[in-house]
């Protein structure tokens, strides 16, 4: 007898990677996954290669590996491909000590972080029907008759 195997939870057109222990605060990964949420995925990619904060890179390598996930393993269209979730979760956080005056300590947390990213590709969007464009410098027919009216009171 063996473990039941649990229901995954992503759609056919979803692809996801997890990079656990990252040694960044979730508060300051929060902000960075922030950047990319919602946004196609090679606006993320670029977004964290020109990031200045140091954890960018970390998250870049993790993007990379949800794509490579979603185009071997799910046989996705990399082009069409969106960032649909960007979870940051609290891991471990080691203890340390730093030496105070007369005799005391004080407590350093150093925080590690979870990240899990899920990218979806998106479907075909239809088009809708375009409307007609107006001529620069046309007025609609309202706004030209109050203008006449306005001129006609002046004059």
């Amino acid at each position: 007898m063996s473990k039941q195997a649990r229901e995954t939870r992503l759609g056919e057109n979803e692809a996801m990677a997890v990079g656990r222990n990252i040694r960044v605060s979730p508060r300051k990964l929060g902000v960075v996954a922030g950047l990319i949420r919602g946004k196609r995925v090679e606006a993320a990619l670029s977004e964290l290669t020109f990031s200045k904060r140091r954890i960018a890179q970390d998250v870049r390598k993790v993007l990379q590996s949800a794509i490579a996930n979603a185009e071997n393993n799910h046989q996705l269209d990399v082009d069409r491909l969106v960032v649909a979730e960007a979870s940051v979760g609290k891991g471990l956080v080691m203890r340390r000590f730093h030496a105070r005056a007369r005799g005391r300590g004080a407590a350093i947390l150093k925080p590690f972080s979870h990240i899990t990213i899920v990218v979806r590709e998106r479907e075909e969007e239809k088009k809708a029907p375009a409307k007609a464009a107006k001529p620069k410098g046309a007025k609609s027919a309202p706004k030209a008759k109050k203008a006449e009216a306005q001129s006609g009171e002046q004059a």
